[in-house]
C-alpha cells in the first residue's frame, strides 16, 4: 500500500487566524487547524503537510512542487479565492485532485466572496463550517484519492 502525501494550502491572511476577525473566521489560530489536520491524516493514514503564504507566487511555487509528490491539493486560497487566475491555472496543471476550503460561509457575505475562480477546477468545496471545513475536506480528498 503507497502512501497518500496531501498537501494543505493557506493563502494570505491566514496566518492572523485567532486575532482577524474571530467572529468571523472563529478564534482558533492556524497552528491549531494544522494540528488537528494532522491528527485527522494519522486517522486516515495519510501524510498532511500543511503551508500557508501571503504570496501568490510562492504559493503556486508550492503547487507546482506538490505535482512532483503529494496525491491531493487541499486548499484555502482566502482572497485569492476571487481574482487570481494564476492560482486557478497552477492547480488545474497540477492535475493533482483538488478540495477548495472556507471557515466562513462566503456565500452569506459580501457579494464580492460569492465567486470564485479556483471552484471550477476544484473537485469540491466545503466553507462555513470553520475547522470542520478543512476536516470534512480532508476526508473527502483522501476519497477522492483512493478512488481515482
Amino acid at each position: 500500500m503507497r502512501i497518500l502525501k496531501i498537501i494543505v494550502l493557506h493563502g494570505p491572511n491566514l496566518n492572523l487566524l485567532g486575532t482577524r476577525e474571530p467572529e468571523v473566521y472563529g478564534k482558533l489560530k492556524l497552528k491549531e487547524i494544522n494540528s488537528a489536520l494532522k491528527k485527522r491524516g494519522e486517522d486516515l493514514e495519510v501524510v498532511v503537510d500543511c503551508y500557508q503564504s501571503n504570496h501568490e507566487g510562492t504559493l503556486i511555487d508550492r503547487i507546482q512542487d506538490a505535482a512532483k509528490d503529494c496525491h491531493g491539493i487541499l486548499i484555502n486560497p482566502a482572497a485569492l479565492t476571487h481574482y487570481s487566475y494564476a492560482l486557478r491555472d497552477a492547480l488545474s496543471a497540477s492535475d493533482l485532485p483538488l478540495v477548495e476550503v472556507h471557515l466562513s460561509n462566503v456565500f452569506a457575505r459580501e457579494p464580492f466572496r460569492h465567486n470564485s475562480v479556483i471552484s471550477p477546477v476544484a473537485d469540491g468545496i466545503i466553507c462555513g463550517l470553520g475547522l470542520d471545513s478543512y476536516l470534512l475536506g480532508l476526508e473527502a480528498l483522501v476519497n477522492i484519492v483512493k478512488n481515482r
